[in-house]
């Protein structure tokens, strides 16, 4: 059994991509700090795989500590990095933040995956890396553009990191590039939970929906696009966990042609924003209170993926539509409004 170290274990995209590598024999131990994140979701990995996750709470950017982990576990045989800031407004408010913590993480990372010759790892990128791309849908050839956001810098930079690093490690790695994660695992155990306000989409829409928050805005509608707002490749997060562990395989069965490859993965259906809200209101029966806003800087106008190249190599299928992305989001969000009623109504009790 192979042993992957997942950073940012206890993230969104992390806890459901453990649930997979799990489910498809991996032995997996997380590493997050939980600055942005909570440890409990583990506890939720463990119901749905009845296997117990061991976290360690460490700041990737303080190198001796991470080295710590790799010395505790000289048996990793891949690695999968999330941990990363990943709010594309906020990055454009502090960019030395993002840069900081994002590239000096994957960096010690990296030190460490070359110091105990770990020789697969896989790196959580981002669509952001094209920018505002001249012809879409994108492929993995088409040419990077200067990135809207300092996140998008990073993955820029950090795609050229650990391009470089491998190649002259002869290590192997893949630069995963995922557009737009939505949607929660199907046994409603985990899905998306921000902390504070959301910055994405999905979770603005049913926090708006369960009256977390009153109204949400749209960013622009004088795009040139259909209806005038943004377009964006949405995926359902079980499909883009599942690509991290058709990744790994590829490495592990030594099918990568290069020692750096990339995959797009997205569905290939571009939606509009608006599109995406009436879609929603369709499943749940729920009209959203939303208003009109202003163009929102670091926004890339419209992208949506080829994903030609990871079907075809790494056998990957998205299998949840639209409505599935919506269905599962919404069930989600209803079961955190239960379990803070019962909290509530115990609390009630106590008093």
């Amino acid at each position: 059994m192979s042993k992957i170290l997942v950073t940012g274990g206890c993230g969104y995209i992390g806890a459901h991509t453990i649930v997979d590598l799990i489910e498809n024999g991996f032995e997996v131990i997380s590493a997050d700090n939980n600055s942005r994140s909570n440890e409990n979701i583990l506890d939720a990995v463990e119901k749905i795989t009845g296997k117990a996750v061991k976290n360690y709470k460490v700041d990737l950017c303080i190198y001796d500590d991470t080295f710590a982990i790799f010395q505790e576990n000289p048996d990793i045989t891949g690695i999968i990095h999330f941990a990363a800031y990943k709010a594309v407004g906020e990055s454009v408010e502090k960019p030395l933040l993002y840069f900081e913590n994002n590239l000096n993480s994957l960096i010690n990372i990296l030190k460490c995956a070359d110091e105990f010759s770990v020789p697969n790892f896989v790196f959580s990128s981002s669509c952001t890396v094209y920018g505002n791309p001249d012809a879409i849908p994108v492929t993995e050839e088409t040419p990077m553009k200067p990135a809207e956001s300092a996140y998008g810098a990073t993955k820029q930079m950090g795609e050229k990191i650990v391009s470089d690093a491998v190649n002259a490690n002869t290590n192997n790695a893949i630069l995963l590039r995922y557009f737009n994660p939505v949607g929660a695992h199907p046994s409603t155990l985990m899905g998306e939970t921000p902390l504070g306000k959301p910055q994405n989409l999905v979770p603005a829409i049913t926090q708006t929906a369960i009256g977390k928050l009153p109204g949400m805005k749209v960013w622009g509608n004088d795009y040139e696009t259909k209806d005038g707002s943004c377009v964006r490749d949405y995926i359902h997060v079980c499909d883009i966990a599942h690509a991290h562990t058709l990744a790994l395989n590829y490495l592990l069965e030594g099918r990568n042609q290069r020692n750096c490859e990339v995959f797009n993965l997205g569905t290939g259906d571009g939606l509009t924003v608006l599109e995406i809200i009436n879609s929603f209101e369709k499943i749940s029966g729920v009209k959203l209170n939303y208003e009109i806003g202003p163009r929102r800087s670091g926004d890339v106008v419209a992208i949506y993926a080829n994903n030609d190249k990871a079907k075809n190599l790494l056998g990957w299928n998205p299998k949840y539509n639209l409505q599935d992305m919506m269905a599962t989001a919404w069930k989600w969000e209803l079961k955190l409004k239960e379990h803070e009623n019962l909290f509530n109504s115990s609390n009630a009790a106590l008093n």
